[in-house]
């Protein structure tokens, strides 16, 4: 996929929006901070930050969470 090495991939996070209200993430390493308005995920090289209205935490295991709301921004901070 892209000529990109294995390894890259594999350590980038893996986000699946679904609409605007419901977020899925592979490939985390925990929660940073939690709002009902902005959610940080530590993704390893990278810093998802979901903001928005009434979000909450549906799901998450070792690798995968999910996040529902009304998600208005997905950022990738390095």
């Amino acid at each position: 996929l892209f000529d990109l090495p294995a390894d890259v991939i594999s350590s980038l996070p893996c986000v699946e929006l679904i609409g605007d209200c419901q977020m899925l993430m592979d490939s985390h390493q925990g929660i940073l901070s939690y709002s009902r308005e902005a959610i940080d995920i530590n993704g390893g090289r990278l810093v998802v930050r979901v903001t928005g209205e009434e979000l909450e935490l549906m799901a998450m295991t070792g690798c995968e969470l999910r996040i529902r709301g009304k998600i208005r921004k997905v950022e990738m901070i390095r």
